[in-house]
């Protein structure tokens, strides 16, 4: 439940950045973009595979680029909707979309499962430790168990 929460808030960021950004998208304050991203959420979970399944021939001979039509009419919808957040034209829900899910995308890449940050190191040693060694000079932790019968059907 935590991840979906954070994710949330991740797509809102995105959807104020975005309002920031292109003069045809407009965002009356931070509670409209919190219910925007509630909506498009719950539109894209409704909605978008029914518009993907209907669309597929023309999505398929435009080698999947018409998929951002079917986004940019999302986001659309939920301006139709959400008082306080409009999208002024599909121009404006276009470009909107596109950088709506790059930006949600780029965020929501360092969040794992739980909802929780992650993080890359360059360091390889530091999340790998034995990795910078040749095969045969890392040392074997856990590959046997020894086990000795101390009789009475007891193994240590």
């Amino acid at each position: 439940m935590n991840g979906i929460f954070i994710r949330w808030l991740t797509l809102t960021g995105a959807i104020l950045f975005t309002a920031y950004l292109i003069d045809g998208i407009h965002v009356s304050g931070y509670f409209s973009a919190f219910l925007a991203a509630a909506m498009l959420g719950i539109l894209n979970a409704l909605f978008r595979p029914i518009a993907l399944l209907i669309t597929l021939p023309i999505n398929i001979l435009t080698l999947g680029l018409f998929t951002f039509v079917i986004n940019a009419l999302m986001l659309k919808m939920a301006s139709g909707l959400i008082s306080g957040f409009e999208v002024d034209g599909f121009g404006s829900a276009l470009l909107g979309s596109l950088m709506i899910s790059a930006i949600s995308w780029l965020l929501n890449s360092f969040i794992n499962d739980r909802g929780t940050v992650t993080y890359f190191t360059a360091d390889r040693r530091t999340r790998y430790p034995g990795r910078d060694k040749p095969e045969n000079e890392r040392k074997k932790e856990n590959d046997t168990i020894d086990l000795e019968n101390k009789g009475d059907d007891r193994w240590e």
